[in-house]
């Protein structure tokens, strides 16, 4: 698969999600204090993503 979601802990031992790409990251999260909430995180992006508008603010 080209594309998924990966799990990790941070330094700081707080857990984060990535979207990765052909193996290239291109989102990050911000830190959970639990793996539930990183796991409703993407719940999240990939229930309301799909439909969320663009804003072009060049």
């Amino acid at each position: 698969m080209a594309h998924k979601f990966e799990i990790y802990k941070d330094k700081a031992g707080e857990f984060r999600v990535r979207f990765k790409y052909n193996s290239e990251v291109m989102f990050s999260t911000e830190g959970y204090s639990s793996k539930d909430s990183a796991k409703n995180a993407i719940a999240s992006i990939q229930k309301n993503g799909p439909g969320a508008p663009v804003e072009d603010n060049s």
